[in-house]
């Protein structure tokens, strides 16, 4: 990533694990800042972070693969203190003179380790002798130690499950303490940044605040920065951190392109005009929006068509507005590493985000992402930080492509209007039962499908609303929310009886995995 140095930091090293963000969100969590880097880029972040330890993830992949994923030799060879997790910990010890058993038998799903040794990411935590609950997931398996390591704790599948070089200061296990089923993961991770790299653990988000408003004076100095505004949260930090940060010359442009909810230009207008006094123009593009998307129903070509659009008008604006030097974003760190293949070859593109990279050269303006290295608790934080109203900071996250991505299939103005209508009575039935702040996200989704139904005395065939709503902590997996029967059918009554061109509601049970927390 292309944020600035951090003396006191942790690099993760990626070696394409799903669960890798979790890794920074629990570092971050200890009051330490990390980063990760692709393997393939890792020397280049190792030397413009110069971190005090790095950490190394699990991977799909098997070191007993001849072409799979290495340690750079420069961070294996450089002395700072290391941490390898499942994969991590295969490298080290095959890169290290060990030796890693591939693929006779492994151990998935819950584990329980045996303490056999004392080490410093046991100190105040865990006992010789204890036994204790982790996560497996591992197919290989490390047969020989490399030399200097000893075994400090063992498994029924791993015999060597926690191994330590504590004169190198060097550790590794085999199974994975950032998932919540390692109930002591964190933990874990704290000890290793804490203890055995010795950082103070003060990074702070006034801390972050701070640095950022001198970064971003740095980088605009005089010149003039144009901020779209989505309605949603991250775009809203941003904008009030760039503002703080050089006061009159961000210009905000909030976009309505019909695929927002209900009162939500208001709200924003209300709020940038009003309370802020922050320069805004409210252009309503609706109509330009809504004629491109006519016909068009594949998830990928909407969020492109829609991302392309944004950039367009804010191109048109800037001009309006006698020019701007720089285009601001609300990008979140999730979303910049779920657009790059660990790899960086072709990956499997889950979701492309829509705010992420798509600068057409023609606008010869430079992008100034002030979020770009935080998570969505991370923002939430920083907003408060800043004085946003909490009524919007604690806001659930909304796409960027809107309800757009809510209408599987064609995207009408219609269609928008029904939904529109769905979604806020089932928010303010939410709002009214006392969940909202207990639940992560929740939304309408308008299915394109239509069913016969039954009203008064006559026959209906109209629209399918599906409710969603789900708990998570980073909305990297979800589990639904378990609303009781009578809440569900209170609500579908009220959608069915206020809502002309709906006759059933449906609610979605899916995790997430499987499932994605949005529908397209």
């Amino acid at each position: 990533m292309d944020s600035t140095h951090q003396p006191d930091s942790i690099l993760i090293v990626d070696f394409g694990s799903q669960v890798t963000q979790l890794i920074a969100r629990r570092v971050r969590e200890a009051g330490v800042y990390s980063e990760i880097a692709p393997f393939t880029t890792a020397e280049e972040a190792f030397a413009r972070l110069d971190p005090v330890g790095v950490i190394l993830s699990g991977s799909p992949a098997s070191v007993t693969d001849e072409a799979g994923p290495r340690i750079p030799a420069t961070i294996l060879e450089s002395g700072r203190p290391m941490l390898g997790i499942c994969y991590g910990q295969q490298a080290l010890t095959q890169q290290l003179g060990g030796m890693v058993l591939g693929g006779e038998s492994g151990e998935f799903g819950r584990a329980f380790i045996e303490i056999e040794d004392q080490c410093a990411l046991f100190d105040g935590l865990w006992k010789v002798g204890e036994k204790h609950q982790v996560w497996m997931s591992h197919g290989d398996k490390v047969t020989e130690l490399a030399p200097g390591f000893h075994p400090v704790a063992s498994s029924p599948g791993a015999p060597f499950a926690v191994i330590a070089d504590d004169a190198r200061r060097i550790y590794a296990m085999q199974f994975h303490p950032e998932v919540v089923h390692t109930p002591d993961g964190g933990k874990l991770l704290k000890n290793f940044v804490r203890h055995v790299c010795g950082l103070a653990g003060d990074w702070t988000m006034a801390e972050f605040r701070k640095t950022k408003i001198d970064e971003i004076r740095a980088q605009v100095g005089d010149g003039k920065v144009i901020c779209g505004l989505s309605g949603g949260v991250d775009s809203a930090v941003a904008a009030l951190l760039i503002h703080e940060a050089i006061g009159d010359q961000l210009t905000c442009v909030f976009v309505d392109g019909g695929i927002l909810r209900m009162g939500e230009a208001e709200q924003v207008v209300g709020l940038f005009r009003g309370h802020y006094n922050i320069p805004l123009v409210h252009v309503d593009a609706s109509t330009l929006f809504l004629k491109g998307l006519e016909g068009v129903t594949d998830p990928e070509a909407k969020r492109k068509f829609i991302g392309k659009t944004f950039i367009d008008v804010f191109e048109d604006e800037a001009k309006k507005i006698g020019g701007a030097d720089f285009l601001a974003q609300g990008t979140l760190y999730p979303d910049v590493i779920e657009s790059v293949s660990f790899t960086g070859g072709p990956s499997v593109t889950i979701k492309s985000h829509h705010n992420v990279g798509g600068l057409p050269e023609r606008m010869n303006m430079q992008l100034v992402e002030p979020l770009r290295e935080l998570f969505k608790d991370e923002v939430r934080e920083l907003g408060r930080e800043l004085g946003l109203p909490e009524v919007f900071v604690g806001r659930h996250p909304f796409p960027g492509p809107g309800l757009a991505i809510r209408i599987p299939g064609e995207v009408t103005r219609e269609r928008a209007d029904i939904l529109r209508k769905a979604d806020a009575i089932y928010l303010e039935e939410i709002r009214n039962a006392g969940l909202y702040d207990a639940i992560w996200q929740a939304f309408a989704v308008l299915l394109p499908v239509k069913t016969v139904g039954v009203m008064g005395d006559g026959r209906t065939y109209d629209n399918v609303c599906a409710l969603r709503a789900v708990t998570s902590t980073d909305g990297m997996t979800a589990d639904i929310y378990p609303f009781d029967s009578a809440f569900l059918s209170r609500v579908a009554t009220r959608i069915i009886n206020e809502v002309k061109g709906i006759n059933r509601v449906v609610y979605d049970y899916t995790s997430k995995p499987p499932g994605t927390i949005e529908w397209e």
